[in-house]
């Protein structure tokens, strides 16, 4: 990694990317209905806690029943999506696994045993611990989830922005300096908030659209319209929320990653005063000539609204992508910043400054070193640790690199907040209908909310594809290029356990959906004939 020149397989860092990416996607799939449905139960657990009724213990424990099924299927994409950090990203796992290995092993050690402990107890525990002790277990549950994804999304907010850390030469590694500042991180903060919030929809637009397909089956009313009510209330709050947290992950994002901003925007020269764009044409099939300083055609945009959301004051500058590359315009502290190829210059000279460090410290090591070279060894020192912050961008050959995909941020951005907007919307409708009309009449609203629940999973999924796609060409932001942290391991290896997992992973997802699909059709069958017998 020391080498000015890397001698890379270009093919197997993109099929390593494409591996981590396909893994991630599939896993992303079970986690947020995970998350969502651990709300949903606890509530019904907690209305059957409080109300004795049999009616609301069984329908706790069929929603219960789909979390089970769901549960599994995410735990066996987590481990394999952990592991390829070892088998194909072993460079980034080197340099930088004392800080980021940290939040993952506290995920497995504390919040994975936590959730695996007592989900046993929520499921076999009906009939022999008491009803207090159960609804506990139920909560743990949920909450062990959540936990998870908080180390998981701590470790995910350091890559895109590190902090609490610093590079030691002599170990050629990143040592963690403070734990604090890794964990709550305002940019892990912001992440957990907005990631968790987006799941709670996912479970509630599942929860909906099961219960609709109930009622356009005329099966399971009373409990379809519970679990409406629930559901809604829930996925109204939790969009409400995501909106909310989302605004203030763009804040952050417009801090610490404004090339990411700027793409998402495709705003290619910035001001003061920044509209923020509603619509506009970027096409999604190449990168556009930003460099033109030209606005997308068929733009309609918000006066000042992207000013605002970047710097709380509406007449606030927002640089461009043009302005990042070319640098000279006046940062919050007053300075001036640095071009892009002024970056490039000196993280090459970061790169052969530790070259030189490490070669005299070979030396040293064998005990040749004079007076001069202790002396030239301590000025290498020093020089790296004001230089070691550009480190990265040495790495890049030119400045155009440092440029993510814009169609790609642009539009799965405006997919995201799209489809929140008409979730904010659907569960304010579903609540209307479900508190001051007959929810099981309108058929609209049954195919509506059918539809709506792949929606919700494309909403996911767009939103972290912003996140990662935006920060690019960067595994770490400003610190490793992707291409230096891949393993060197040939482009075919790759290649084949890539197909391997589609293949794998296709299977599994095809293997949860008929469990679902048999549960979901069969029914609180047991439940329905107690429910009678209650009436």
């Amino acid at each position: 990694m020391t080498d000015l020149l890397l001698n890379v397989d270009a093919a197997a860092v993109d099929w390593a990317r494409a591996q981590f990416a396909l893994t991630a996607i599939y896993h992303w799939l079970f986690v947020p209905l995970t998350l969502g449905l651990a709300v949903v139960m606890g509530i019904m657990e907690t209305c059957y806690y409080k109300t004795r009724k049999r009616f609301w213990r069984d329908t706790a424990r069929f929603w219960q029943r789909l979390f089970g099924v769901n549960f599994a299927m995410g735990v066996a994409t987590g481990i394999i999506l952990e592991f390829e950090f070892g088998t194909n990203w072993s460079n980034y796992s080197w340099f930088v696994g004392d800080i980021f290995g940290a939040p993952l092993a506290i995920e497995g050690i504390v919040a994975f045993f936590m959730e695996s402990t007592f989900v046993a107890v929520m499921y076999f525990g009906w009939n022999k611990v008491s009803r207090g002790f159960h609804l506990a277990a139920t909560w743990l549950t949920g909450i062990g989830a959540t936990l998870s994804a908080w180390w998981i999304l701590v470790a995910n907010a350091w890559m895109q922005y590190p902090v609490g850390c610093t590079f030691n030469p002599d170990t050629m590694r990143n040592e963690m300096t403070s734990f604090a500042d890794v964990a709550l991180s305002p940019m892990a903060v912001d992440k957990f908030f907005h990631t968790v919030t987006s799941s709670w929809i996912i479970g509630a637009l599942f929860t909906v659209a099961v219960s609709c397909y109930y009622l356009m089956r005329h099966r399971h009313q009373r409990l379809a319209v519970a679990s409406i009510k629930i559901g809604g209330s829930v996925g109204l709050v939790a969009a409400l929320l995501a909106a909310f947290t989302g605004d203030n992950s763009a804040y952050r994002v417009a801090q610490v990653q404004p090339m990411k901003l700027a793409a998402m925007e495709a705003l290619y020269d910035g001001g003061r005063g920044q509209s923020l764009t509603a619509v506009a044409w970027v096409s999604p099939f190449s990168q556009p000539d930003y460099a033109s300083g030209e606005e997308p055609p068929l733009r309609i945009a918000l006066p000042k609204m992207l000013s605002l959301l970047a710097t709380r004051e509406a007449d606030g500058f927002v640089p461009g992508v043009n302005d990042l590359l070319r640098g000279g315009y006046e940062l919050p502290d007053g300075s001036k910043a640095m071009s892009m190829d002024e970056k490039i210059r000196r993280g090459k000279g970061a790169i052969l400054a530790l070259q030189e460090y490490r070669q005299l410290k070979a030396k040293e090591q064998n005990g040749y070193l004079s007076g001069s070279d202790y002396e030239r060894l301590y000025i290498l020192g020093e020089t790296l640790k004001d230089e070691m912050k550009f480190f990265g961008y040495g790495y890049l050959n030119h400045k155009e690199q440092a440029v993510p995909s814009i169609p790609v941020c642009f539009w799965a951005f405006r997919v995201m907040v799209g489809l929140g907007v008409v979730f904010i919307a659907f569960f304010a409708v579903v609540l209307f209908f479900a508190f001051r009309r007959d929810i099981s009449q309108p058929r609209w609203l049954h195919v509506a909310a059918l539809a709506l629940l792949p929606l919700g999973y494309v909403a996911s999924e767009a939103g972290w594809i912003v996140a990662e796609m935006g920060r690019q060409p960067w595994a770490i932001q400003d610190m490793m290029p992707t291409w230096v942290g891949v393993s060197d391991i040939g482009s075919a290896n790759v290649m084949v356990t890539f197909f391997i997992f589609l293949a794998l992973f296709t299977t599994l997802l095809a293997v949860e959906v008929n469990i679902l699909r048999k549960q979901i059709k069969r029914g609180p069958e047991e439940a329905q004939g107690e429910v009678k017998a209650e009436n």
